[in-house]
C-alpha cells in the first residue's frame, strides 16, 4: 500500500527550500505534493494601485485584458516556482508532484483544504517567524494553517 504524500508549502524562497529538505529527512519514504498557492487579482490590484493612472498608465480605467494578463503570468509563474520545489524533492530522493493553485480565501485556508483532498499525512511549511504588529500586517501563513489543518504540521523556523 502506497503511503499518503507530505504536502510541501513552496513559494520560491531560501525558506521554503529548506522546508523541502526537512521533509526530505523527516518523511523519506513518503511522496511529496510540493504546493504553490497564487493569489487571482494581482493584475487588478496593480492596476488600481496609486499612482499609476497619475503616471499615465489606466488613465481611462482599469483594462480588464491586461488584468487577465498579469493574472495569467501569475499563475504560470506559481507552476513554474513548484516545479522548481518538486525538483528540489526530487534530487532530495523523494517521489514528488508540482501543484498550484489559486487562493481562494487565505492562503493558509487553501494549504489545509488542499492537506485534506489529497489526504496529506502532514503539512510542511515555513515561517518566518513574524510575531507581534508584524503578524498582524502581514498575516501568518503558517498559523493560519495549523489553525485549519486536520492533519500533523510541521513549521520550519528561519534561522
Amino acid at each position: 500500500m502506497a503511503k499518503p504524500p507530505i504536502l510541501i508549502a513552496f513559494d520560491g524562497s531560501e525558506l521554503a527550500a529548506e522546508a523541502v529538505r526537512q521533509a526530505a529527512a523527516l518523511f523519506p519514504a513518503n511522496p511529496a505534493v510540493v504546493l504553490t498557492v497564487w493569489e487571482p487579482g494581482l493584475g487588478a490590484m496593480a492596476a488600481m494601485a496609486p499612482g499609476l493612472e497619475a503616471a499615465g498608465m489606466y488613465a481611462s480605467g482599469v483594462d480588464p485584458a491586461v488584468v487577465s494578463e498579469v493574472d495569467h503570468e501569475v499563475e504560470n509563474r506559481a507552476a513554474v516556482v513548484a516545479e522548481e520545489g518538486a525538483r528540489l524533492c526530487r534530487s532530495l530522493g523523494l517521489e514528488a508532484e508540482a501543484h498550484a493553485i489559486a487562493d481562494e480565501l487565505k492562503i493558509g485556508t487553501t494549504i489545509a483544504d488542499v492537506a485534506a483532498q489529497r489526504s496529506a499525512a502532514a503539512v510542511v511549511i515555513g515561517s518566518h517567524g513574524l510575531s507581534g504588529l508584524k503578524s498582524r500586517l502581514l498575516g501568518s501563513t503558517s498559523r493560519d494553517v495549523l489553525a485549519h489543518c486536520r492533519v500533523p504540521v510541521v513549521v520550519v523556523r528561519a534561522p
